[in-house]
């Protein structure tokens, strides 16, 4: 019986075995919620972003400026000039550099004249030739505009005070300019000024008779040679309704009384134009009547 007993007394409990495991399996579940509680951030990352890309999904990214040299078709085409590569691949390129364009105005810096410019400054050189005294000591004016130019003669050495009767050096003068208006192209308007001083004599009742007939007599003058087309001319009267200056002192009446001579050459580069547009468009003749023309065959 005392044997039993002491072998009792040596033995471990029953309970310990079972109290052991379930401590191992206690410190196991703890081992793994601290491994589980530590987290690797940037293998987290990298996970995560293997995910995204295998799932589509894509993320909003602020645009701080426009894109340059984005083309649609961005695998093997690219608009942009593709330069010599060793790689199998074509890649666009870009610059900020504004584009330059290389023209031909080195070549033609300045535009030639047209040729109703090259027309009005030949007609008004001509004028200067033959009316360079006049122009010199001042008793004619000339004025260039546009396409008219302008003749201005001072009352003073071409009529007599309250007179429309041509002074031998006026009608010198007319017959001078007569020569050089036949071979210029162009209206011809004759115009007639007077100062505001009222006149009333036997054959002038008011200024607008004075300064029609002083235009009447300058449009005779320069048609009695014959060489002149009457249907050119024109003569207006406008006695003081255009003065030049104001009519307050004796030297601005004198300007204002004057006779103006208006060479108006716009009709006739109209009706060139319109001619040269008639023909290139084959109005006037058929178009082998044109080639003729151009080409006559000898006979």
């Amino acid at each position: 019986m005392s044997d039993d007993a002491d072998e009792d007394k040596a033995s471990i409990p029953a309970w310990v075995m079972t109290f052991a495991d379930l401590m191992s399996l206690l410190m196991c579940f703890f081992v793994l919620l601290l491994s589980f509680s530590e987290i690797d951030a940037r293998r987290f990352k990298q996970i995560a972003g293997e995910l995204a890309v295998a799932f589509g999904v894509q993320r909003e990214v602020p645009a701080l400026e426009v894109p340059m040299g984005t083309s649609a078709v961005f695998k093997d085409f690219s608009p942009g000039k593709p330069e010599p590569t060793l790689v199998d691949q074509v890649r666009q390129q870009t610059t900020t550099q504004d584009p330059q364009v290389e023209t031909n105005t080195t070549q033609n810096p300045e535009p030639s004249p047209s040729a109703a410019e090259q027309q009005l400054q030949d007609s008004a050189r001509e004028l200067r030739e033959a009316l360079a005294k006049e122009l010199q000591n001042g008793q004619l004016q000339m004025e260039e505009e546009k396409r008219r130019i302008i003749l201005r003669v001072e009352e003073k050495g071409s009529f007599p005070s309250g007179s429309a009767e041509l002074t031998p050096a006026f009608e010198d003068m007319l017959d001078r300019m007569a020569g050089v208006l036949t071979e210029i192209p162009g209206e011809l308007t004759i115009e007639g000024h007077t100062d505001n001083v009222p006149i009333s004599t036997l054959r002038f009742h008011s200024n607008w008779d004075l300064s029609a007939a002083r235009a009447s007599a300058v449009a005779n003058a320069l048609l009695f040679s014959g060489d002149i087309e009457p249907g050119r001319l024109k003569v207006q009267g406008f006695a003081e309704t255009r003065p030049r200056a104001a009519n307050d002192s004796v030297e601005n009446r004198a300007l204002n009384r004057r006779v103006e001579i208006i060479i108006d050459q716009t009709a006739d580069h109209i009706a060139q134009d319109e001619r040269l547009r008639s023909l290139l468009q084959g109005e006037d003749a058929p178009d082998h009547q044109l080639e003729i023309q151009r080409n006559p065959s000898p006979r």
